[in-house]
């Protein structure tokens, strides 16, 4: 019998508001960019917990299926955001 050895992998992880398709109830959605993985709650809570159970279940196929298992390194990067200015005409359609 093979020993199992636990670990704690750091995944980074999207939370951005949105809205549910069909009821067009208010929602939040987690996006793990390193594995491809979505989930979605309520909350931010909710939407994070969901995540954790989605990217479990993922890592857990691909260990099935023999598959490498993607590590992410977010302490090793820095995310942030910058304003650029942007000159547009009025027929300038901009997704919402």
């Amino acid at each position: 019998m093979k020993t199992q050895k636990k670990t704690v992998l750091d995944y980074r992880v999207i939370l951005r508001p949105d809205t549910r398709t069909g009821s067009k109830k208010p929602c939040y959605v987690a996006f793990c960019p390193t594995l491809g993985v979505v989930d979605d709650g309520g909350s931010p809570q909710e939407a994070l917990k969901n995540i954790q159970g989605t990217i479990s279940f993922h890592l857990e196929s691909l260990q099935k299926e023999h598959k490498e298992i993607p590590v992410d390194h977010p302490n090793e990067e820095m995310i942030t955001n910058t304003q650029v200015p942007f000159f547009f005409n009025p027929s300038t359609q901009f997704a919402v």
